[in-house]
């Protein structure tokens, strides 16, 4: 249980903020996990493969000895073997609790790692890098057989017609500048480039609104 002294905090992440829905799937599960608190969770929108998370290293800054880190899954961590050591090798510094999805708990808080724990994790995470590479190299081949075919690559184009209502509704606040980007992508429930990308569009076809 939580306390005074020891804190259990939780991570969430996803790699874009178009997968919003996600992210707060993963929060719901830290909070049924044990995370008592949900101003503890720290959560991003970041690649898994990019080592220098800003939330990520305010969590592994601000924790102290008997604390305990809570995940889903080894991937929202990182899809790094190399920094997943390194995480690893923290969590035995600074004796802390890892909890990854209430499967794997490494308890250094008392002591080092269980050896047979450890091998378990680094095997989850040498899998999670392997599926991150052999994706990244599905995609990169289907992208070269496409544009080898004369295919045209990329988004297709967003048609003023397809722009949902709900953007049309806060369109106007916006350009009366009662309300900003970040605001219309939150009431839209829609992302920020996504909103930038209507706009756009919307402008393109009435330049009056410009």
């Amino acid at each position: 249980m939580e306390n005074n002294t020891n804190i259990i905090y939780g991570y969430a992440r996803c790699s874009t903020s178009e997968e919003r829905q996600d992210i707060n799937r993963q929060k719901r599960e830290l909070l049924k996990l044990g995370v008592q608190d949900e101003t503890k969770i720290y959560w991003e929108y970041e690649s898994g493969t990019k080592e220098d998370r800003n939330e990520l290293n305010k969590l592994l800054d601000i924790v102290k000895a008997g604390d305990t880190i809570i995940t889903t899954e080894v991937s929202r961590l990182t899809r790094s073997t190399k920094h997943l050591c390194e995480i690893m090798q923290l969590v035995q510094d600074k004796h802390l609790v890892l909890n990854i999805g209430g499967s794997f708990i490494v308890d250094c808080s008392k002591g080092e790692i269980d050896p047979m724990t450890q091998g378990m994790i680094m095997m989850w995470g040498v899998f999670s890098e392997m599926e991150r590479n052999i994706i990244s190299q599905r995609v990169k081949s289907g992208l070269a057989n496409a544009k080898a075919k004369g295919k045209k690559l990329g988004r297709p184009q967003t048609n003023i017609n397809k722009i949902p209502d709900k953007f049309f509704k806060y369109y106007q606040l916006y350009k009366d500048k009662k309300i900003g980007i970040s605001e219309m992508s939150r009431l839209c429930n829609l992302s920020r480039p996504t909103i930038y990308n209507y706009i756009a569009v919307v402008e393109e076809n009435n330049p009056s609104k410009k």
